[in-house]
């Protein structure tokens, strides 16, 4: 079921090439762990994309590539989890990871009244920057080693269950075979 549900929600490799506007990430074609679904490509990229979902920094989907390149996790896979952090979470998301941040530092929260500007951004920045990365990089690799077992203790499970399924429907084909 997982490698059934996963292939059919993202691309294949043949349909990302045939794009003209994808022809300069040839070189990401020639390596084929990026594509394949198995449980150890496709738990290094849950591990890649919910690490850098959680990283308080732009350009996140390119890390993943990046990330997802260098380790052979499945790319599609580490690309779409970097939408856990979206425009609609990354406001409640920051914020927890903030606090956590001020928690871990024991500094208090700085109160602060949210301006949704660059001039806000560049001015508040110095109060929050050290809580919100330490926050940020502990809720990363918290829940990013969190996804990665969890992938491989989910993927072992399913696999049990159907190696179950075929030695019962064998164990019933035999005694059918026995009876008739």
């Amino acid at each position: 079921m997982p490698k059934k549900l996963f292939k059919r929600l993202f691309p294949s490799p043949d349909q990302i090439q045939r794009r003209r506007s994808l022809k300069f990430l040839a070189p990401l074609f020639r390596k084929p762990n990026l594509w394949h679904i198995n449980r150890r490509s496709v738990a290094r990229a849950f591990l890649i994309g919910v690490f850098t979902a959680f990283l308080p920094t732009p350009f996140q989907m390119g890390i993943a590539a990046f990330l997802a390149f260098y380790v052979n996790a499945n790319l599609p896979i580490s690309l779409g989890l970097v939408w856990i952090s979206n425009p609609i979470t990354i406001p409640p998301i920051f914020y927890a990871t903030y606090l956590l941040g001020t928690h871990i530092l024991g500094a208090p929260p700085q109160p602060f009244n949210i301006d949704l500007s660059l001039g806000w951004v560049l001015s508040e920045i110095g109060n929050i920057w050290a809580p919100l990365f330490v926050g940020s990089l502990v809720t990363a690799i918290v829940l990013s080693v969190i996804a990665y077992f969890a992938i491989h203790i989910f993927w072992r499970i399913h696999v049990l269950h159907l190696w179950n399924r075929r030695r019962e429907k064998r164990l019933l084909a035999a005694q059918e075979d026995k009876t008739s």
